[in-house]
């Protein structure tokens, strides 16, 4: 077998592999989706104020629109559509109101009909408890947003190496979202609900986001191998028929010692 051939078929058994050994998808704590048919995979995105939130999830959708036969959904921040309608942050009393809305969104866009293979959720309830915690000094809706966690594919939290930028009535400060991943990090800990941090900017932030999604959808969404934007795979073996691969082994052996 020729390295281009033997690359090529394991190029199209890695996703398989992948799929099948990935440690989220089956576990206790997410319910099986994206490869299974009829079954919605359900993508959250958390994380504080300014932490690119909104724009990975327009991104994430924008691609698989674009690259993929896959019926992708967004449903954005409850939160700041009430935010603007009001005119104000919400008070203590509202935000149990405000996370229940935000999961009844999430489960509409998924049971919607036909019903969409990817939802992309910008924020949950549990993001809503955590500022309630911190605004209000209210734990009461942490276990119910926890609840709701648990029945979501998979949980992308977003880093904190992006620029805090204001952003008039919906930030506050950098400490504040520094505050909220605290409290989003420790609950997930103590949940025991797998997640995956993503960091990076633009292209690279959406290449993370991709590559922890594509094992739950059963394909490769990302090539991490950054050899393949060259259009050659590094790959050495005896019988190679790359000219460049067959000058490399050679060169090698010249290079070893005779006994």
């Amino acid at each position: 077998m020729t390295c281009r051939r033997a690359w090529e078929w394991w190029k199209n058994w890695r996703v398989r592999i992948w799929a099948w050994s990935s440690p989220t998808k089956y576990s206790c704590s997410s319910p099986s989706a994206g490869s299974d048919p009829g079954v919605t995979l359900i993508v959250t995105l958390l994380g504080g104020e300014s932490t690119g939130k909104s724009s990975l999830a327009r991104s994430l959708r924008q691609h698989l629109v674009q690259h993929t036969p896959l019926q992708t959904v967004c449903v954005p921040e409850n939160l700041r559509a009430w935010c603007t309608l009001a005119g104000r942050a919400p008070q203590a009393h509202e935000q149990a109101n405000l996370a229940a809305e935000q999961h009844r969104l999430i489960m509409a866009a998924s049971q919607s009909g036909p019903a969409p293979d990817v939802v992309i959720a910008d924020t949950t309830p549990l993001v809503i408890a955590a500022y309630s915690e911190l605004y209000f000094n209210d734990s009461s809706l942490l276990p119910g947003a926890i609840a709701h966690q648990r029945g979501y594919h998979l949980t992308l939290l977003m880093g904190l190496d992006l620029p805090w930028v204001p952003d008039g009535l919906f930030r506050e400060s950098p400490t504040v979202r520094d505050a909220i991943d605290t409290v989003l990090r420790r609950e997930l800990q103590a949940a025991g609900l797998p997640f995956q941090t993503i960091y990076g900017l633009g292209e690279a932030r959406l290449r993370q986001a991709l590559a922890a999604m594509g094992p739950l959808l059963g394909r490769l969404l990302v090539d991490t191998d950054p050899t393949l934007a060259q259009g050659r795979v590094a790959w050495n073996c005896e019988k190679c028929s790359d000219p460049e691969c067959e000058h490399r082994l050679f060169t090698d052996l010249l290079k070893t010692p005779r006994t």
